[in-house]
């Protein structure tokens, strides 16, 4: 991590635990807010006014806080306004760089080698962990914000003017059940996950798989009924926040993550609906396979001999679709 600054130590997968083992996530430091016409948002300082070419998102395809918001990129259709830029999936010590991975960007058009360095030409006193997404303002050169809720939410209304509507994620409507709804899967699913994988104790890991499986099992319930998405007919941001978990569980946290009370593939509501989500159009580009598994795999706390298991893909793949080409890319 940075330390007023200056990268100090090795790169470590527990941010933090408390007494019990418990993992803890680190809170994301950067805040602003891209609107249209450059106002302050919810949080942070003005002067960010939605404009084309003028921002740049950096993600990994390994991350689901980075990958939903590729897919309020494709499902918004900004991937011609905003440049993405893709790390290596496996981290080192000097935690996630630019190039030496198919599908990576080799160099990062500002000339960083190491995504850290983004965060200190931000804040050259800057402590704390060097994470994706970033959203980055190319005329100012800064950080705008390393929160993935936010880039979702400024990303599904700051650019309307240059793209078609397409789906509202956050209708005012449904606001108060989808900030319900996203709460719980943060802490029971999407966080649960890691939680269960990065215990430091028993009692810990044992807590957070318990509330993993009851969340999914609650979840298979509940769409169990023939519904398309979490609320029905329409597609929003909480389908995404539990897209990203699903689309990664059979390959890394069933097994890397300790996550096996069972596969994906046995719960038949929950992976039709993994499998509908796929399919809408720009979402399978945001599923690379290969990175997910190279950058789980490369978490030597985890996995020490660095084998990246061979499944799930190929001909068994569970992201197989009819009129979907999906495969490792």
């Amino acid at each position: 991590m940075l330390v007023n600054g200056i990268w100090t130590e090795r790169w470590q997968p527990v941010q933090g635990k408390d007494e019990q083992g418990r993992f803890i996530r680190q809170t994301s430091s950067f805040r602003h807010w891209i609107t249209p016409d450059g106002r302050p948002g919810p949080t942070g300082h003005g002067g960010f006014r939605a404009e084309p070419g003028r921002y740049r998102l950096y993600v990994a395809y390994i991350c689901p806080w980075a990958s939903r918001t590729l897919m309020a990129l494709a499902l918004k259709g900004l991937r011609g306004l905003i440049d993405v830029i893709v790390v290596n999936p496996r981290l080192t010590d000097q935690g996630w760089t630019f190039g030496g991975f198919a599908g990576a960007d080799d160099r990062d058009p500002g000339g960083a080698r190491h995504l850290h360095q983004l965060y200190t030409r931000a804040d050259p006193h800057f402590t704390g962990r060097a994470t994706v997404p970033v959203l980055w303002d190319i005329h100012t050169d800064t950080l705008v914000n390393n929160e993935s809720a936010d880039i979702v939410r400024m990303l599904n209304s700051a650019f309307s003017a240059w793209t078609g509507p397409g789906p509202d994620l956050y209708p005012p409507d449904l606001a108060g059940q989808i900030d319900a709804l996203n709460d719980d899967l943060y802490h029971r699913l999407n966080n649960g996950v890691y939680q269960a994988g990065f215990a430091s104790s028993q009692q810990a890991y044992e807590e957070a798989y318990d509330r993993v499986f009851a969340c999914l099992d609650e979840l298979e319930s509940r769409l169990s009924d023939g519904r398309p998405y979490l609320f029905g007919d329409r597609l929003t941001e909480s389908d995404l926040r539990l897209f990203v978990t699903l689309v990664r569980f059979d390959a890394a946290y069933h097994g890397l993550f300790k996550c096996n009370r069972n596969l994906l593939a046995a719960m038949p509501a929950l992976q039709a609906y993994l499998l509908r989500i796929l399919a809408l159009e720009g979402i399978a580009d945001t599923v690379h396979l290969d990175h997910i598994k190279a950058g789980y795999y490369s978490i030597k706390a985890l996995n020490p001999g660095g084998i990246v298991p061979a499944g799930p893909g190929g001909g068994s793949s569970p992201f197989t679709i009819p009129g979907v080409s999906f495969h490792d890319h």
